[in-house]
């Protein structure tokens, strides 16, 4: 394979993965922002809906950590650093859990997809 082929297919795969990020992070938000529109209906879906999201901040954090991570250094540390208070808050949640409580980790959901969107092209 070519050095210009493997560059094309490596920013496909990226672009592909940045994607893929970004669509499980609107789910996830989608599905904590149902429970919180309709807690009494729905309260009973939280431990899921925050073990998924729970996960979905591990795979993100553990790949901030890679070496082969194409992230520069700033961007690595933030992400980090939000995981860390994502799993801060969900513990949170779990301890005492309100609707309103959901409302950051929706936000920070959504602006982390959309910013994957906005530089996956």
């Amino acid at each position: 394979m070519s050095e210009r082929n493997y560059n094309a297919l490596s920013a496909t795969y990226e672009a592909e993965q940045t994607e893929l990020e970004s669509r499980a992070l609107i789910r996830t938000a989608s599905a904590l922002n149902a429970i919180m529109e309709n807690w009494d209906e729905r309260k009973s879906e939280l431990d899921e809906a925050l073990e998924k999201n729970r996960k979905l901040w591990t795979i993100l954090a553990s790949a901030m950590g890679e070496a082969d991570c194409p992230q520069p250094e700033e961007v690595r540390r933030s992400i980090l650093n939000l995981a860390m208070f994502i799993f801060q808050r969900t513990v949170e949640i779990l301890i005492n859990p309100t609707p309103e409580k959901l409302n950051v980790l929706i936000n920070i959901n959504m602006n982390i997809a959309k910013g994957l969107a906005g530089n996956g092209g």
